[in-house]
Parts: C-alpha cells; sequence; structure tokens
C-alpha cells in the first residue's frame, strides 16, 4: 500500500518537486539531461537555431586560443634594439594579425551574451518552473551547457597564457607611440582606440567569459522586473543539481557514452554554480543555498586532480561570496 502510495504522489507531483529539492532528497532528481544526443523540438527550433549559429564558431575559437604562441621572440627583440627599424617592423607585423584574432575572440564573446539572454528568456518564461523547462526543451538546456562548457573552456586557455596580455600591450604601446608622432599605423582600421580599450577591460579579466556570462546574467535579471529573481536562480540551481546527481550516481554516468561528457558535465556543474553566485544576492555558498555545495565538491575532488584543478579554482577564484561570513567553514576548508 505504501509502495502503491508512493507511485500515486510521484504520478501527481511529477519530477519537478523532486528536482527542486533534489538536496534533501536520498535519490537525487529523476531527470537525466542528454548532453550527448538532445534534439530541438519544434518549439524550440526557433532560439535553437539561434544559438546554434553562435555555437558552430566555439570550437574554432577554442582551437585558435589552444595554438596561440604570440609573439614574444620579436617583441623581446624590438624592445631590446629600438633602434632597429627592420626589428620594428618584424614585432610590429607579428603582433598585428594576433591581434586581429583577439579582437574575433572578443566579438564572439557579445554573439555568446546574445545567446545566453536567448536561452535565459526560454529557459526562465512563465509558466513552466525550472524543472518542468529543463524537461520540455532539453536541447535549449544542452545549448546552454554548451555555453558554459566553452566558457570554462576558454578561461582555462587564457589564464595559462601570458601572451595573449602581453602582445596586447605592446599592441598598444606602439599604437599611442605612433600617434604622439602623428602616425596612424593601417592595423588602427581594424582595432581602434574605442574597441582596443574595450578589448583590454576584457583580456585584464583573469577569466573574461566567464565575466561576460555574469554581466548578462545579472543584467537578465535586473531588466527583467516581472520575473522574480527566482525563477532565473532556480533554473541555475537546478542544472547544478541535476550535473551533480548525474556524476555521484552510477546508473547516470554508465549512460555517458562519450568520455568526455564526464568533464563536460562538471565544467557545467561549476559554471552554474557561479553564475548563481553571481545572481542571487546571498550567494551559491551560504546555508540557505539551494546547491549542495558539498556534494559538488566532493563530487569533483573525487576525480583525477589534473582534470578538475582548473575548476576548483574556478570556484575558489571567480566566485563573490566564498569568503562572506554566511559560508560555513566546512566548505571553505573542502576547497583548500
Amino acid at each position: 500500500m505504501l509502495i502503491s502510495s508512493s507511485v500515486l504522489l510521484l504520478g501527481l507531483m511529477g519530477n519537478l518537486l523532486k528536482v527542486l529539492a533534489c538536496a534533501e532528497l536520498e535519490h537525487g532528481p529523476i531527470v537525466f539531461l542528454d548532453f550527448e544526443h538532445a534534439q530541438p523540438t519544434e518549439a524550440e527550433t526557433a532560439v535553437w537555431n539561434q544559438v546554434s549559429a553562435v555555437l558552430e564558431e566555439a570550437h574554432g575559437i577554442l582551437a585558435e586560443l589552444q595554438s596561440y604562441n604570440g609573439a614574444g621572440q620579436e617583441i623581446r627583440e624590438a624592445i631590446q634594439n629600438p633602434g632597429d627599424l627592420a626589428l620594428q617592423e618584424k614585432a610590429w607585423n607579428a603582433v598585428c594579425p594576433l591581434v586581429a584574432k583577439l579582437k574575433r575572440f572578443y566579438e564572439f564573446s557579445l554573439r555568446l551574451e546574445n545567446a545566453l539572454r536567448s536561452l535565459l528568456e526560454a529557459l526562465t518564461s512563465p509558466p513552466y518552473a525550472p524543472m518542468q523547462h529543463l524537461e520540455r526543451e532539453q536541447a535549449l538546456a544542452k545549448q546552454f551547457a554548451e555555453i558554459l562548457h566553452f566558457t570554462l573552456s576558454f578561461d582555462e586557455l587564457k589564464m595559462t597564457n601570458p601572451a595573449i596580455q602581453n602582445d596586447f600591450s605592446y599592441y598598444r604601446r606602439t599604437i599611442s607611440r605612433n600617434r604622439l608622432n602623428n602616425q596612424q599605423l593601417e592595423a588602427e582600421n581594424e582595432v581602434n582606440n574605442e574597441m582596443a580599450n574595450r578589448m583590454s577591460l576584457f583580456y585584464a579579466e583573469a577569466t573574461p567569459m566567464l565575466k561576460t556570462l555574469s554581466n548578462a546574467t545579472t543584467k537578465f535579471v535586473s531588466e527583467n522586473k516581472t520575473l522574480p529573481i527566482e525563477d532565473t536562480t532556480d533554473c541555475l540551481s537546478t542544472m547544478a543539481c541535476v550535473c551533480r546527481v548525474m556524476l555521484e550516481t552510477p546508473e547516470y554516468r554508465c549512460r555517458f557514452t562519450n568520455t568526455d561528457t564526464m568533464l563536460f558535465c562538471m565544467r557545467v556543474m561549476v559554471g552554474v554554480i557561479i553564475l548563481y553566485d553571481h545572481v542571487h544576492p546571498v550567494g551559491a555558498f551560504a546555508k540557505t543555498s539551494k546547491i549542495d555545495m558539498k556534494g559538488c565538491i566532493k563530487v569533483l575532488k573525487e576525480q583525477p586532480s589534473n582534470s578538475v584543478e582548473g575548476l576548483l579554482n574556478a570556484l575558489r577564484y571567480t566566485t563573490r561570496h566564498l569568503h562572506d561570513d554566511s559560508t560555513s567553514k566546512q566548505i571553505r576548508a573542502l576547497l583548500q
């Protein structure tokens, strides 16, 4: 009788309540987000096509960033030999195509910001609750996850490549010097002073893509005054919960057909935690948070350290509320 009552209750309540309260449930959510094979329904198609056009560029952007070697040697030679015009020209010719590449990365961040906004609108719109959206719109949830995966991948590569900052700094110094001498170089037509200023602010961030998404999410919440902030934060906490349970539950993990899906899922989990922490008034680490931070950190620490250290560092250094008084000492200790 007890079993049949439970089944009836689940039938009436659906998956929603189980997932929204998954931090308190023994078995976690029933929903499996198919990050590998989800396809858009007719209702998702318009937004999916818009976001897909942006995501098609993501792999190429990461490949370019991964192969970014910089113009360190040419710049050093030019600085050491300021009177050698041939070396100055050689350094300039080496830096200009790299700065054009950095401009493409920056412009892609703006397109990514617009794509994220479209997904947030779709995944938080009434009358559906967050889990209902994730159940109904798995293809859009997958795209949201792909944006987060790209973002953390991009920022990990950027943080370990000082050539980016060095190249751009040299470019700006050279432009300034030539402007003082009343000379305008051809490259200024592509990256003018206003664009250079915006790019400089972007690359000054340790995690520029994550900062872009955090600002976009915060802006989305502030501009949609009729939409309760909980609709957005619940969407993020629900996705974090689903990712955690998928990672820690063997029955879900065995459904991954690609070995990279584990890392993908971990990156998505960390990404939504960071966004939640930036948008929610008290953040992800407070006792009242809807994200089981201890469980999420535990899942990460169970993986090989070389594959998750960057993700743990992202939680340590790019969140807003980790060091607030409301954060439990136990959580801080877990991230040590």
